[in-house]
């Protein structure tokens, strides 16, 4: 049997808000992983058979309630991250949208505890370590990181 992994699709969603440049970003509840911390606006396992694209796009629309066209969503970077004991190793695909239609809210509240909108260059210190490395991959054009491998 080949290796499984588990993959996941990451939403940074970001506006302009006089003339500067934010990003959405949710507080983690219950979830069992990082609760408590700062998150993507909109992130979420890739089913079988669905691109990290639409899952992404899936996923705002579940998590915050908005509807973001398949051309509007671009990607950032991707990670490859293992945890210390290498038993739950992730592909992740980190995607940008700034094109959106309706209004971001939580709508799945047992999962979110409040949502706001960043400057994208004063992210808070509360967001997960690897979204933070990820966003700034994104922003000095690494389209790869491996995170938590023995020769990383």
């Amino acid at each position: 049997e080949h290796y499984r992994t588990l993959s996941a699709s990451k939403l940074f969603l970001t506006r302009k808000n006089g003339g500067v440049e934010e990003m959405l970003l949710q507080r983690r509840k219950n979830t069992g992983y990082c609760d408590g911390m700062r998150d993507c606006g909109g992130r979420g396992h890739v089913d079988a058979g669905v691109s990290m694209k639409i899952a992404v796009i899936r996923e705002a629309k579940e998590e915050l309630g908005i509807e973001i066209a398949y051309e509007d969503v671009s990607f950032c970077t991707f990670t490859h991250k293992t945890g210390q004991d290498y038993e739950d190793t992730y592909y992740n695909g980190f995607f940008t949208a700034s094109v959106f239609s309706g209004t971001p809210r939580i709508c799945e509240p047992e999962k979110c505890s409040e949502l706001g909108w960043f400057p994208v260059d004063k992210l808070p210190e509360d967001l997960i370590p690897d979204r933070s490395r990820a966003w700034n991959h994104s922003r000095g054009g690494i389209s790869y990181a491996g995170e938590g491998f023995i020769h990383e």
